[in-house]
């Protein structure tokens, strides 16, 4: 439904740190989208030598940037001059180690949209849960 490049103009986040590579699903009531792990990603060199797992806060971190991309969708902000910044995590529950191959479904329902933004996430591979949180976000001005 949107490729990278329309990502890209939602998301202000680039590689090495832009974590959703598209998305399948969007409606006001919920994302989908998705990450495809590779083993050339930066945090594999040290997140660990011989067995590469992907590191949590990055789970976390993509979820956020799919309820970013949700935010917008929903009119919660002009990319062009605002982003959508992480105010807390609540719940977070690591459930699935996450490895290169894996490709992450990341899902993420609307609790409370307005000023402050309350979203649901869960990560999977498959049909298995890898991580799951309540993230809370806002809304400020982008730097010039």
């Amino acid at each position: 439904m949107l490729t990278i490049e329309q990502v890209m103009k939602i998301l202000p986040h680039r590689y090495p740190f832009l974590l959703v590579d598209g998305v399948s699903e969007l409606s006001p009531e919920r994302i989908v989208a998705f990450k495809q792990v590779t083993f050339n990603e930066p945090h594999f060199n040290g997140h660990f030598p011989g067995k590469p797992i992907m590191p949590g806060v990055l789970i976390v971190e993509a979820l956020a940037q799919a309820g970013g991309i949700l935010a917008h969708h929903c009119g919660g902000f002009d990319p062009q001059h605002q982003l959508l910044l992480f105010l807390g995590i609540d719940g977070a529950k690591f459930r699935r180690q996450v490895v290169p191959g894996d490709r992450l479904e990341l899902e993420v329902l609307p609790l409370r949209k307005g000023r402050i933004w309350k979203l649901r996430g869960v990560a999977r591979v498959g049909a298995e849960v890898a991580a799951e949180a309540e993230l809370l976000a806002t809304v400020a001005a982008r730097p010039e």
